[in-house]
């Protein structure tokens, strides 16, 4: 007997399972190996990468600051934040250019730099450039100190704020000047004081650093100076360099003190990273410059009050709340003279007095005067950078003594002058009654006929002036009850 195979469809259709089985294992067999060999070709191609890119990234780099115009609040706040955020850094670079500044943020820089773990190399540059008064206790204090040619530092004598007197002659110094013991000269005192403070303290950084002392103390005591090649000669930086790649080819391979541990640079393909300001120290740099800190005073002052003479005006008041609280801030950043500040705000209360109360020019030429004069002491403090400029002093002046000398005065004698539109303009003009009446008429006045009442009786022609008025109706009086020497 023949069987049918046709009739049993079981191993057929087993057999075909197994076949697409397997079809399905090579192909996750391909995948596999596709994969793998994409493996095999990406992880060189990775290392190849990381060995070009992680040099780059692990190696330190160096931070440049610019430091441009008089040391201040702003340029102090830049330093600090330079340094704070330098922890990776191989080398801070503080690329300066500077007439000077105030004693205060000087002294909070050097405090950031003795206290940094990573070095801070002072670099006078460009060519042209100057570190004079705070910029030369800078360059002491730095761990390393460098010079483009055709630069300069020095004049370090520290400068009394608000001085009068005269200062200081020039002597030779020696040991003895400047030592506890060391007796009084003639002159003033506080000045003397202060450039022995000064002395003792570019001393200290000249040890420190291993620098020349003797001529650190003839920059304080006799604002001597020295250009970067004598600088070089002396031993008061360490060296001369174009500019800062060649300066990091120099000091490469250095080794340093910073604090309790000692750093080996290594600089020559050290990569190069200028920091940017943030908007806060931007906004503290402009608005602590004494010009702009005396515009925005006035700003303020003028803004408060024509707000307060026209409330309701709002952006005179906006704009000076906003003015004064600026000024204000830069006042307390900036060595102001309190005394100069009381006499600009005397000297405006005089001329906004002469505008309300018109003396013949005496109040308004006082105003002038102590607005004048309290503006040139305002910022007297003798230290570059920070004085206010004379021109935009009397220019203010000039104008702020017109404004409200002319301008206000003018403006309030507009105010008293009598009416001459509206219904107010009928109060106290002359007329003739029409008519005859007691109680209620008419009456003429500026050749219109009005009904008009009175108390008093008044008679065909006689003169009247009206006092007051209700609607077309006016309310009127014998010219000779009201004021008898008037005449008609």
């Amino acid at each position: 007997m023949r069987h049918n195979h046709a009739t049993n469809p079981q191993p057929m259709k087993s057999s075909i399972e197994h076949y697409i089985v397997y079809q399905h294992r090579l192909i996750h067999f391909a995948i596999l190996k596709l994969m793998c060999s994409l493996i095999r070709l990406l992880i060189p191609i990775t290392l190849l990468l990381m060995t070009h890119t992680s040099p780059a990234q692990a190696a330190p780099h160096a931070l440049v600051l610019d430091i441009q115009g008089a040391i201040g609040p702003a340029v102090a706040e830049d330093v600090h934040h330079t340094l704070a955020r330098a922890g990776d850094a191989g080398l801070v670079i503080l690329r300066m250019d500077t007439p000077g500044g105030l004693d205060q943020s000087m002294r909070k820089i050097i405090q950031d730099i003795l206290a940094s773990p990573v070095p801070v190399a002072t670099f006078v540059a460009p060519q042209g450039a100057r570190a004079a008064s705070a910029g030369t206790y800078i360059l002491y204090a730095s761990h390393i100190a460098a010079m483009s040619p055709a630069t300069n530092l020095g004049a370090a004598t520290p400068v009394q704020i608000g001085a009068l007197s005269k200062p200081e002659p020039p002597r030779s110094p020696t040991v003895k000047d400047s030592s506890p013991d060391a007796p009084a000269e003639s002159g003033n005192p506080m000045q003397h004081k202060m450039v022995n403070d000064a002395t003792a303290y570019i001393r200290s950084l000249a040890q420190l650093r291993q620098r020349n002392v003797e001529w650190a103390e003839m920059a304080v005591r006799e604002a001597a100076s020295l250009s970067a090649e004598q600088a070089l000669k002396m031993g008061v930086i360490d060296l001369i360099a174009q500019d800062i790649p060649q300066l990091l080819e120099k000091v490469d391979g250095r080794t340093l003190s910073t604090g309790n541990t000692n750093v080996t640079l290594h600089t020559r393909r050290m990569r190069i990273e200028t920091v940017e300001r943030n908007w806060r120290s931007r906004l503290l740099a402009v608005i602590s410059d004494p010009n702009v800190a005396y515009v925005l005073m006035l700003l303020g002052i003028y803004g408060l009050f024509f707000e307060l003479a026209n409330p309701g005006t709002i952006l005179p008041g906006v704009i000076g709340g906003i003015s004064l609280l600026l000024a204000l801030f830069a006042f307390q950043v900036l060595p102001v003279n309190y005394a100069g500040l009381a006499l600009i705000f005397l000297g405006i209360a005089f001329m906004i007095g002469e505008a309300f109360a018109p003396s013949f020019g005496a109040l308004g030429l006082g105003g002038v005067i102590a607005f004048v004069a309290g503006s040139v002491m305002l910022m007297d403090t003798g230290a570059p950078g920070f004085a206010l400029s004379m021109s935009l002093i009397f220019a203010v002046a000039l104008c702020s003594a017109a404004f409200f000398i002319l301008i206000i005065g003018m403006a309030i004698r507009a105010r008293l002058r009598p009416v001459v539109t509206g219904a107010e303009e009928m109060i106290g003009l002359l007329g003739t009654a029409s008519e005859e009446f007691d109680g209620t008429g008419h009456v003429l006045v500026h050749g219109e006929t009005w009904q008009a009442m009175s108390t008093v009786a008044l008679s065909r022609g006689q003169t009247i002036r009206v006092s007051n008025r209700n609607g077309l109706i006016l309310q009127v009086d014998p010219a000779e009850h009201n004021n008898p020497e008037v005449v008609p």
